[in-house]
């Protein structure tokens, strides 16, 4: 029986040639990642063990984009801790205020994770990087300062499940539609400590952005990993930033699956999870009308390029709605200047959006745009639990950007067709470059 790509990448980290699903093995990582939330106690952690030195010290990132710029005195003592500790251990790869960006856009960005990597993080989004082929997942702080130590990390080897995606994508629909819809099908615990390996010939047209948000939510689902094996798309994006060599692994055609979906895209209209769980999702043609007070576009879900774009060619020459409040966020400082390059910032602020430095700020309830009583929010995030960005009657409707742009002008949870027929689009789809 053949191998997946997930258990090939572990088995060459482990140094063996084979490893299977349920088995405990050691491996050597290729990054270690942790933010201004999860640093402190890593560090702490690490102080304990009585090691002096990182094991690597141009493999480990650490990035404040939490509560950073410090929204207060304790979210400042965290960053000091971060900067104290990336300038005591000389760390090459410390992301400072102004230079920084939500973790899980930054490191791609930069070019710091590549195909084949094996790449842990005090972060449960770390599984983001798997839409570059390689594999990657959060674990603890205890966990990370052991990895930080020692370059390796013990893992259990996670069983798959195949997700074959085949038709067209619909107008406005993006990653942020196929992962919603395919939570929605499999529930938050559908993959509960398996892989979510994705791929199919609808994959071709599913861009790098739509591509990272999709495996950026595997983990709503419960999954240890979300992974799509490289290709053309990824190359196009891989090869221009890439600093060192990489590795390619592709799954066997015999490797074992714990279960195969097959998901028809061309029958997926842009999708909604209500509250309070990211699987009660919706076609946004089933939602009565609900009134919103918010939108938040942004997150290392959402913050990436193709969202800023898309969210701009609703919003242009719109305003929006009297009674809500629109933030977006770009995800990183490249992020935020390509949008000034292409005047998207200009037509968000002529809209009546406030624009954030990167910041993950609103999407954990942390700043930037937290939730009164009773108050509903359309957000392109990740999570709609209860209390998540604000006061625990407020309300979290999870959307990609199309849909967020649309609610903001129209003060309720609305189409983009509603603001631009799928007839006017372009005929070619906005992506990012």
């Amino acid at each position: 029986m053949g191998l997946t790509i997930t258990e090939k990448i572990l088995a060459s980290h482990a140094g063996t040639d084979k490893v299977k699903p349920g088995q405990i093995i050691n491996v050597k990582v290729d990054l270690v990642l942790a933010n201004d939330i999860t640093a402190p106690g890593a560090i702490k952690e690490f102080q304990k063990i009585g090691i002096k030195k990182v094991f690597n010290s141009e493999k480990i990132v650490i990035v404040p984009d939490h509560f950073t710029p410090n929204k207060d005195i304790a979210s400042a003592i965290q960053s000091k801790i971060l900067r104290d500790f990336a300038w005591e251990q000389n760390l090459k790869y410390y992301y400072e205020v102004g230079r920084m960006g939500i973790e899980h856009v930054l490191l791609p960005e930069e070019g710091l994770v590549l195909p084949g990597d094996l790449v842990i993080g005090a972060d449960s989004h770390t599984c983001t990087y798997g839409a570059l082929g390689a594999f990657s997942t959060g674990v603890g702080s205890t966990d990370l300062a052991a990895a930080m130590a020692t370059g390796e990390i013990w893992l259990k080897v996670p069983s798959s499940l195949l997700f074959i995606y085949k038709g067209k994508l619909a107008p406005w629909v993006t990653g942020k539609d196929i992962i919603l819809y395919t939570i929605g099908k499999i529930g938050v615990d559908g993959a509960n400590y398996k892989a979510m390996e994705f791929t199919g010939p609808a994959m071709s047209e599913i861009s790098m952005d739509s591509r990272f948000t999709i495996c950026n939510m595997a983990i709503e689902a419960g999954a240890k990993n979300g992974i799509i094996q490289f290709d053309q798309v990824t190359k196009g994006f891989v090869e221009p930033r890439a600093k060192r060599i990489f590795s390619l692994y592709q799954s066997d055609k015999d490797a074992e699956y714990e279960e195969v979906f097959e998901i028809n895209l061309s029958q997926i209209e842009p999708q909604v999870a209500l509250p309070h769980l990211p699987s009660n999702v919706r076609g946004i043609s089933e939602l009565p009308e609900i009134p919103i007070d918010q939108v938040v576009i942004g997150s290392c879900t959402n913050g990436r390029l193709e969202d800023l774009r898309i969210a701009a060619l609703i919003l242009k020459e719109n305003k929006v709605h009297p009674k809500v409040r629109l933030i977006i966020i770009p995800a990183t400082q490249g992020v935020y200047l390509q949008s000034l390059k292409e005047g998207l910032i200009e037509t968000f602020i002529k809209a009546g959006a406030a624009v954030s430095t990167p910041t993950c700020g609103p999407c954990l309830g942390g700043h930037m745009g937290i939730l009164g009583p009773g108050e509903k929010a359309v957000a392109t995030t990740n999570r709609n639990f209860i209390g998540r960005m604000g006061h625990k009657t407020s309300e979290v409707y999870l959307a990609g950007s199309a849909i967020a742009a649309a609610s903001a002008i129209t003060g309720k949870i609305s189409s983009p067709e509603e603001i631009i027929k799928s007839s006017d689009l372009p005929t070619q789809r906005i992506t990012s470059s």
